[in-house]
């Protein structure tokens, strides 16, 4: 796997040079399952996790604003065949970010100056789109927490700013999911890692397909 190129000195730059403008009172900062079983040594480790949680703990302590900081999480407890011992890595996979677990827990790396909300995804089911997962609030009953989608529209969130791992899966995925829902959405590059080379060419065309900008 590899580090997505670019500085993270230059993201500020990039954004500012870029078409869109980025008003920080309705933009979000997704930073997707940067969890332990996702960086080295995790169940389902990705080459470059740990620098890729440095990278964003960097980039977000920055003057600039990068609006709203929301974390997605897979949280795992019985996800049917999405769990297998003989995994094909595409449609099934080793247990990982089991709940309870340390594999589950955001990587220690990853130091947010801020914390808007948290979202839990994939209890009893796959879940690779952060939109799929639900508000962790413990004070409100599982089925009553709102999805990501209804939590942005009612903060007045229009343009997400995704970042974390993997690239070419949760990230993509929740970029897909936030394009198609009608936010003007970017993928910053730099504060992403793939796990390979193949199938991160595979996720940039379908971005760009999609509109999703990639800085």
């Amino acid at each position: 796997m590899i580090l997505r190129p670019g500085p993270v000195a230059e993201l500020t730059e990039l954004l500012s040079l870029s078409e869109m403008t980025v008003d920080p009172q309705r933009t979000a900062t997704l930073v997707v399952d940067v969890q332990n079983d996702f960086c080295e040594s995790g169940a389902l480790a990705v080459e470059g996790g740990r620098e890729t949680a440095r990278r964003i703990t960097e980039c977000l302590a920055a003057p600039r604003s990068f609006g709203l900081v929301v974390t997605t999480q897979d949280w795992h407890i019985d996800p049917g065949s999405h769990f297998s011992e003989t995994p094909d890595f595409r449609d099934s996979w080793p247990p990982h970010c089991v709940v309870g677990t340390p594999g589950a827990q955001l990587c220690p790396e990853l130091s947010l100056p801020r914390l808007d909300a948290a979202f839990k995804k994939g209890e009893f089911e796959a879940a690779y789109s952060g939109f799929e997962g639900r508000l962790d609030d413990p004070r409100q009953r599982p089925e009553d927490r709102p999805r990501l989608n209804t939590w942005l529209l009612d903060h007045g969130v229009d343009t997400v700013l995704i970042c974390g791992l993997a690239f070419d899966y949760c990230v993509t995925q929740t970029a897909l999911d936030a394009r198609r829902l009608g936010f003007e959405t970017v993928v910053l590059g730099p504060l992403t890692a793939a796990i390979s080379e193949e199938t991160a060419r595979t996720a940039e065309a379908e971005l760009a397909d999609a509109g999703v900008r990639i800085l």
